[in-house]
């Protein structure tokens, strides 16, 4: 399976920064080392241009991040100061998201160890997300005639309301988004079709309501491509997210994922979004198990 990855792009962050930059390379560093990705090593995709970024996002929020001249209100709301390198870092992962959907109209399956930047709007970031990746990517390859309709299926803890924006007139992209009913963001954005879930949610439920609401996005969106946003943070050892998902719970919500979109002849482009375990090793290893079951699908 091709797998992608921006880890060799760090954005300066100051001290005790809460954005756990470090599960990047390790994540890289943990399915090299186990062999996952095809020929050994994930690969680097190029960044993506003005034009591309415009598919869902303002000329003008485009030049104005380009160029540095977000508010200090923009930034703090994002939640990490503007630099070069965080231009690049957001080109790069929507670059990458793009490379990996290609990858799976190609093969049936790709990823991207990292994007699921679902809270950037059309002149707005928010939430650690600059660029909307999954939309960026979706509407890229829509207007170069290689998909008619895609579905979003946000598995993050938090609801993607950036995405549910972008997409709000557009009958061709389906936003399904299963999280938490509290929490960040503040103010939701309705989906296509959203699953609110309480506080402490854990496995049985979480897995029988999500099981419902595949096969309703699946059957409405009569998709060409999934995007699938395969967040660690509904994880109980989570410092953000309020569910209580066990990592045996998180594997079944991705064999439930990707099982879905197989059985429909669904190509699948996965992206790890969110993930703030109290301990990182905890989060790599969530992340690295859907990168296994992923690579052992596109096998059989």
């Amino acid at each position: 399976m091709r797998i992608f990855t921006t880890d060799a792009f760090p954005i300066p962050l100051p001290d005790g920064h809460f954005f756990p930059l470090a599960k990047y390379r390790m994540l890289r560093e943990e399915v090299e080392a186990r062999g996952l990705p095809r020929g050994g090593h994930c690969e680097v995709a190029p960044a993506a241009d003005d034009a591309t970024l415009r598919c869902a996002h303002t000329a003008d929020y485009v030049t104005r991040v380009t160029t540095g001249q977000l508010s200090p209100l923009e930034q703090r709301r994002i939640g990490l100061p503007w630099s070069p390198e965080l231009v690049e870092r957001s080109r790069r992962s929507v670059g990458a998201t793009l490379a990996t959907c290609r990858a799976a109209l190609t093969d049936g399956l790709a990823a991207y160890l990292g994007g699921g930047t679902h809270h950037a709007a059309a002149a707005r970031g928010a939430g650690y997300c600059v660029f909307n990746d999954a939309v960026v990517a979706a509407r890229t390859l829509q207007n170069e005639g290689l998909i008619r309709r895609v579905v979003i299926l946000d598995c993050d803890v938090h609801q993607g309301d950036g995405t549910a924006e972008l997409v709000a007139d557009d009958p061709k992209i389906f936003a399904f988004s299963i999280h938490g009913m509290s929490g960040y963001p503040k103010f939701s954005a309705a989906g296509d079709l959203d699953v609110r879930l309480p506080n402490g949610t854990g496995d049985v439920i979480y897995l029988a309501e999500l099981e419902d609401g595949l096969r309703i996005a699946l059957e409405r969106s009569n998709a060409n491509l999934a995007i699938y946003l395969a967040g660690a943070d509904p994880h109980e050892g989570d410092r953000i997210g309020k569910m209580k998902l066990t990592a045996a719970g998180l594997a079944a919500r991705d064999e439930m994922v990707l099982d879905a979109c197989r059985a429909r002849g669904l190509p699948i482009a996965i992206t790890i979004a969110g993930g703030y375990g109290r301990d990182l090793n905890d989060v790599v290893a969530i992340h690295t198990r859907t990168m296994e079951l992923a690579c052992a699908r596109q096998a059989t």
